[in-house]
């Protein structure tokens, strides 16, 4: 395995962290505040566990107000997914409060974007989990880094099992959302679940139609698409073959001559210096002020190289109707190169719906900069329609 970032960029990333850190044990002493037994004592759900939160390694600034809990639920799948409680300022587990779970962007971590939404909401009276997909970051799952459509739509339904079974939440009044990568499940869960009442995402990315089509204006000719099947197929009979994963891109480009463009890692040491805008963007962020061990997108491991699978197998946006007088919000940029993924789901969505386009923004900026990600807005979507 060659070395992803130099030496003096590893310790300027442990700086970071180590800063981080140093903001999260001083989270931990609030978190004494609720005994982790009446926590317990209040989730009626079985297979589930609330723990003290230790190690503390989130990538952005820890308001010491807001207690955080290491949470595991399983799935319907038995896959044991790990998750961050977010509990409202002043929280009284006698009292009933409303609830989001969010996840996501693709390849992401709970202590990155899906963390700080979680932690936003919850100084605005949510309570709230961030959680992993299952297979990735703290998750369960023998084959790491398996993305699946399916079973990371299954993991949102789980979140809600988790958090409507806490005495302190209004089973009714529960709500979803998905950043990047991950909203499309959000949307598809949503369209299934009669216990979710409101769904937001930010930064919206189909990924079935990302990686079984690629991108906007560059998608599969009919021979391109057979080229990357027998790339799969290829890539499935060797881990069959071997008895181990091989790491691949979950997006799959094709050159002129026809070759499947591949790689095994996210990010290459240095970027080149003609790197585009978007690759930058997503470089700074995940190797940069957001850099976190267990995050696929930041680390040398790229997505096990049969991930695409599953995306051409299934489109999540097929059952968009289904989500019937669910509010949706989504919210992007005007300059992210994934705006047309929320102008066309928009476009399908036949109930309550609302798109926020932020002047300025770019995809990556909706992760995390705090001056461009309208969480007044998004609070009062909660707020209205839980």
């Amino acid at each position: 395995m060659k070395k992803f970032i130099s030496s003096k960029k590893k310790m300027l990333l442990m700086a970071m962290l180590l800063g981080v850190m140093s903001l999260g044990s001083a989270s931990m002493n609030a978190e004494a505040a609720t005994p982790l037994k009446s926590l317990q004592a209040a989730s009626a759900m079985k297979l589930a566990s609330i723990n003290t939160l230790k190690n503390d390694t989130r990538t952005f600034n820890v308001d010491k107000n807001i207690e955080v809990k290491s949470v595991t639920f399983e799935n319907r799948y038995g896959f044991e997914v790990a998750g961050h409680l977010y509990l409202p300022k002043d929280f009284d587990v006698n009292k009933k409060y409303q609830a989001v779970v969010i996840t996501g962007p693709f390849g992401a971590v709970k202590e990155q974007s899906s963390g700080l939404y979680a932690q936003e909401l919850a100084k605005n009276g949510f309570v709230t989990v961030a959680f992993d997909p299952s297979t990735t970051g703290e998750s369960s799952g023998k084959r790491r880094n398996m993305g699946s459509p399916e079973i990371f739509t299954e993991d949102y339904h789980a979140a809600v099992d988790f958090v409507s079974n806490l005495s302190f939440v209004d089973a009714e009044k529960v709500g979803a959302m998905g950043i990047c990568g991950l909203s499309g499940m959000a949307i598809t869960a949503a369209g299934s679940d009669a216990r979710i009442k409101a769904v937001a995402t930010a930064s919206m990315y189909d990924m079935s139609e990302s990686i079984s089509d690629h991108y906007n204006g560059a998608y599969y000719t009919p021979a391109q698409r057979e080229l990357v099947k027998k790339h799969l197929a290829k890539m499935r009979n060797e881990e069959a073959r071997e008895g181990k994963a091989i790491r691949g891109a979950h997006e799959l480009e094709v050159d002129a001559q026809g070759n499947v463009l591949t790689f095994d890692t996210m990010f290459p040491n240095v970027l080149p210096a003609e790197a585009n805008a978007v690759i930058k963007d997503f470089f700074g962020y995940y190797v940069g002020r957001a850099y976190h061990p267990r995050a696929i997108n930041s680390n040398t491991l790229a997505w096990d190289a049969t991930t695409p699978y599953g995306f051409f197998d299934f489109k999540l946006m097929s059952n968009i109707d289904e989500l019937g007088k669910t509010p949706v919000l989504l919210i992007t940029g005007s300059e992210a190169h994934s705006k047309y993924f929320s102008d066309n789901v928009y476009a399908k969505i036949s109930g309550p719906k609302e798109e926020v386009v932020v002047p300025g923004a770019t995809h990556v900026d909706l992760y995390d900069q705090m001056d461009k990600i309208p969480f007044t807005k998004l609070v009062s979507f909660f707020k209205t329609n839980l």
